[in-house]
């Protein structure tokens, strides 16, 4: 297993949760490392993606301003905090990390990643 999820679970609307991606250390050097999520009975989106190289993380409109993307290279892990829930936060979440360089304006797109980690299920209540 190149990518392990963690920290999903079950929080009241308006609680916080933190996820974790762990990767082995040559997965983790590679240089994009993202989150994505899936809804029930939806496609998968983009959440947010955080570069090695690139200072400046990108969010999906829907969760700026309350989720927070960041990596930890001593633990190679990136996590995903998450504050101020919404019940339409609700869905599995995936990190995802790609090998090489891609252009900031294409981190949304799933289809430029090359490792997928399992997903854990955020479920939020309203």
């Amino acid at each position: 297993v190149q990518l392990q999820a963690s920290g999903g679970g079950l929080v009241q609307a308006g609680g916080s949760l933190k996820l974790s991606c762990t990767a082995t250390a040559r997965t983790f050097s590679n240089d994009l490392t993202g989150w994505f999520r899936q809804p029930p009975g939806k496609e998968r989106e983009f959440v947010a993606a955080i570069s090695r190289t690139h200072g400046i993380p990108s969010y999906a409109d829907s969760v700026k301003g309350r989720f927070t993307i960041s990596r930890d290279s001593a633990k190679n892990t990136v996590y995903l905090q998450m504050l101020s829930l919404e019940p339409e936060d609700t869905a599995v979440y995936f990190c995802a990390a790609r090998r090489g360089r891609l252009v900031r304006s294409s981190w949304y797109d799933l289809h430029q990643y090359h490792y997928w980690g399992q997903g854990t299920l955020v479920t939020v209540s309203s």
